[in-house]
């Protein structure tokens, strides 16, 4: 499972989404599901587009669970994220999972 947290100005996304896949494909991982998490002007303004939703996972709650809930269907082996992650970040996300959750940054 591979997942990307964006900000709304990062028109990329898609492009960096699809090299992750490939790369991690060409190494003999299989993908099995993509998770983007977009974060538009909040009420914060456009100095926090680039900050995460939570310091804990990075995600928004509805997206950690989505992407949880989605482990559970595919039978993921690992969660790999394109954003970098705290040791903090990892430990909760892995325990949230029910899989490793790591960092390709």
């Amino acid at each position: 499972m591979i997942v990307g947290y964006f900000a709304a100005r990062q028109k990329d996304f898609a492009v960096r989404m699809e090299a992750a896949a490939a790369d991690l494909t060409a190494r003999g991982a299989r993908v099995v599901g993509r998770v983007v998490q977009r974060r538009g002007v909040s009420n914060g303004g456009v100095r926090r587009m680039t900050l995460p939703y939570s310091s804990q996972t990075l995600l928004s709650s509805g997206k950690a669970r989505e992407v949880a809930a989605l482990c559970e269907e595919s039978g993921a082996d690992a969660v790999i994220f394109l954003n970098a992650l705290t040791e903090h970040q990892r430990r909760v996300l892995t325990e949230a999972f029910g899989c490793p959750a790591v960092s390709l940054s």
